[in-house]
């Protein structure tokens, strides 16, 4: 099952998808200019293969709800993410106030 969900931060409208697979689940939450996902998400793929891209994310690990993956600390950020500010450490829900 799919589920996407229009959420609010700050006034700040993003986006929450959660994909159930079996035995996991995919979670990302999006704004206009990047986003933060699950464990799923390679960085290391996006700051190697894809650094041109400059996409802007961020991955938490051992979340299994939108809630806990805008509370939960980032694990590890994009090069374009840090550029922004973004740091690991940070909670899923500071990162995207910074990707307006």
């Amino acid at each position: 099952m799919v589920e996407v969900t229009p959420i609010i931060i700050d006034g700040y409208p993003l986006i929450a998808v959660s994909v159930k697979l079996p035995k996991t689940n995919l979670l990302a939450v999006a704004s206009d200019k990047g986003y933060i996902m699950c464990g799923a998400l390679d960085v290391a793929l996006l700051n190697e293969k894809l650094r041109d891209r400059g996409i802007i994310a961020g991955r938490a690990v051992g979340v299994r709800t939108i809630e806990q993956l805008l509370e939960a600390p980032l694990e590890s950020v994009t090069i374009a993410a840090r550029e922004l500010g973004i740091e690991p450490g940070m909670k899923g829900k500071d990162a995207l106030l910074k990707m307006r």
